[in-house]
């Protein structure tokens, strides 16, 4: 029963950055595609664009940050709040950074029809980030409340 605990332990340490690379991933890809389909519509502003599909990114740069502040000996008594911190805060960060790159794949699409709203159209993409910000913090001030290990 103690290794299954471990294992948690380590499961948790690691999520926060595997999941925020996977919602990093999606939500770079689908805003990027749309940033790809909108450029073959215009004539100029690729750059801004382009940039905007790299928004989503910013969850996985979150997570290995609570990875770090996550990491150190992995005991029977830290592993559950590991696995609990690292897990949650992982998927809010996935599904922060697949839903943040709907919201920019949505803010190309109307800009390259009305590209003087460009900035106002970014502000759900903002707003999402705002509760990935939110989780990362969350993990950080909860991660200095696990048990750690004691010198032997």
């Amino acid at each position: 029963m103690d290794n299954l605990i471990l294992v948690m332990g380590w499961i948790g340490a690691f999520a926060p950055t595997a999941l925020g690379a996977i919602g990093s991933i999606v939500g770079c890809a689908r805003a990027g595609q749309a940033a790809c389909g909108a450029m073959v519509d215009i004539d100029s502003g690729y750059g801004r664009m382009v940039g905007l599909s790299a928004l989503p990114s910013s969850q996985i740069i979150y997570g290995i940050v609570v990875m770090f502040s996550l990491s150190g000996e992995i005991t029977t008594a830290n592993a559950p709040g590991l696995f609990g911190i690292g897990v949650l805060c992982g998927l809010a960060l996935m599904f922060s950074a697949m839903y943040q790159g709907a919201c920019c794949a949505s803010a190309i699409n109307v800009s390259k029809h009305k590209p003087e709203i460009f900035g106002l159209s970014v502000a759900p993409a903002a707003i999402v980030e705002g509760f990935a910000v939110f989780a990362f913090i969350f993990a950080l001030v909860l991660s200095g409340n696990i048990p750690q290990a004691t010198p032997g």
